[in-house]
């Protein structure tokens, strides 16, 4: 069991919690406030350990239905048609347009995530990175496990095929390098954590952009659902993810062929888009979008018998397109924190300058091109670890595991020095208990 923290110790913490969200910007701080700062040990598979709700500030994001570890529903009087029994620990199905949670098992139940993090990278880094950019492949992209396309260290790929391959085949070293190319690995996922909480999916914790095992990763079908919402609401991820078949240049002088393995876009009528993963751990998750006279639903599913995801979303959908309209919903898709406004990201590229000039003087270092909200979380985690206490400021009804990264939305992000050609940078290939179909 954890040994409660000492008063003197809570006391500390909280000033120090107190001292950093009054210097982060506004946004920042009252998204900050409603996470929680735990760090605990995930277990081997299935769901993972979560710590006490606090009671500081409990709330459960898209309602208070969504909370319960079981399947949440509610048929109408008349008329109702029963949930399908699939093999699977969790699942949510949702109407992207209204927002209603049509029916969930667990919601927020934590999961690894397996490759269906992969569209939590897509959404975060599509819109920063310019997509006729090259990027150059490094050793650590190209020595990542598989599932990979196979890029080589030291050539150069274009933004648009790496995004190819990582949503139609999903590519682990695809992931690495278009991660790296915000400058360096860990920005990157600086900004998909950032873009997570920026969606008020606070149960994500991303540790590996490809979504390949790391302690403490893990996801929520409630919250896969909110990073679909967004990706519906992205022209050019629609149009990488719904793509069928591409030719990926592996060098100048050999290609490879990519074909879509959502096999929703070819075989389920009204499939869209969505991605599937796989590892031992978080044996198959997987994302479905379709749209049918109108109505686009978004089925989520995770912790499921391997080769039926796919199968198992299509029942959940099918029965989805049926209620929709007839069960009364179970709770609703959170809309996105409000975007940084131009005024702030203009006061942080001003203190990026004088950063710059305060080094070149033989002061500190040069600023980030991230907010300064993110760093001074960071700092206020290392406060509160170095304490010894587990302070949530914010839940869902359960405590998601690991430190998450403050809810600000980074401006575009800027090659680290010789990265990128054109606007951006690095890439290699990535796998590893293979995040993959």
């Amino acid at each position: 069991m954890r040994s409660r923290p000492s008063r003197r110790a809570a006391t500390l913490a909280g000033l120090a919690i107190s001292f950093g969200l009054a210097t982060m910007p506004q946004a920042a701080g009252a998204a900050a406030a409603r996470t929680a700062f735990a760090s605990l040990p995930a277990q081997q598979g299935g769901r993972q350990s979560a710590a006490p709700a606090s009671s500081v500030a409990r709330q459960d994001v898209g309602g208070a239905d969504l909370a319960s570890p079981g399947v949440s529903v509610r048929y109408p009087a008349s008329g109702a048609i029963p949930l399908p029994q699939v093999p699977a620990s969790a699942y949510v199905i949702a109407d992207a347009k209204t927002g209603q949670v049509l029916a969930a098992k667990d919601a927020h139940g934590l999961f690894p995530p397996a490759s269906t993090l992969k569209m939590l990278t897509a959404i975060t880094l599509i819109p920063r990175l310019n997509p006729n950019a090259t990027v150059l492949a490094t050793q650590q992209a190209a020595d990542t496990e598989e599932y990979d396309v196979g890029l080589v260290a030291g050539h150069r790929y274009k933004v648009s095929d790496l995004f190819d391959a990582l949503l139609l085949i999903s590519a682990n070293d695809a992931a690495v390098a278009l991660t790296q190319a915000t400058g360096s690995l860990a920005k990157g996922m600086a900004m998909i954590n950032a873009e997570a909480r920026h969606l008020q999916a606070y149960d994500v914790v991303a540790k590996q952009p490809s979504g390949l095992p790391a302690a403490g990763q893990v996801t929520s079908a409630y919250d896969q659902a909110l990073i679909a919402r967004q990706a519906l609401a992205i022209p050019a991820f629609m149009k990488y993810d719904s793509t069928l078949a591409a030719e990926f240049p592996i060098t100048p002088k050999r290609s490879v062929p990519l074909v879509n393995q959502n096999t929703l876009l070819t075989k389920y009528k009204g499939g869209i888009g969505g991605k599937i993963g796989w590892t031992e751990t978080a044996e198959a998750t997987y994302i479905g979008m379709a749209r049918r006279n109108g109505t686009t639903l978004i089925v989520t599913v995770l912790h499921c018998t391997s080769l039926r995801e796919i199968t198992s979303g299509e029942k959940l959908l099918n029965w989805g397109f049926t209620m929709d309209g007839k069960v009364r919903p179970v709770g609703e898709l959170v809309s996105p924190l409000p975007a940084v406004t131009t005024s702030h990201v203009a006061r942080h590229r001003a203190a990026q300058r004088a950063g710059t000039r305060k080094a070149a003087a033989g002061g500190t270092s040069a600023g980030s091109v991230l907010p300064a909200g993110p760093l001074a979380v960071t700092y206020i985690l290392a406060l509160i670890a170095g304490l010894g206490g587990a302070f949530v400021l914010r839940r869902r009804g359960r405590s998601p595991v690991g430190t998450p990264v403050a809810p600000v939305r980074p401006p575009p992000a800027s090659a680290g020095p010789g990265q990128l050609q054109g606007q951006q940078g690095p890439a290699k290939r990535e796998g590893g208990s293979r995040s993959g179909p």
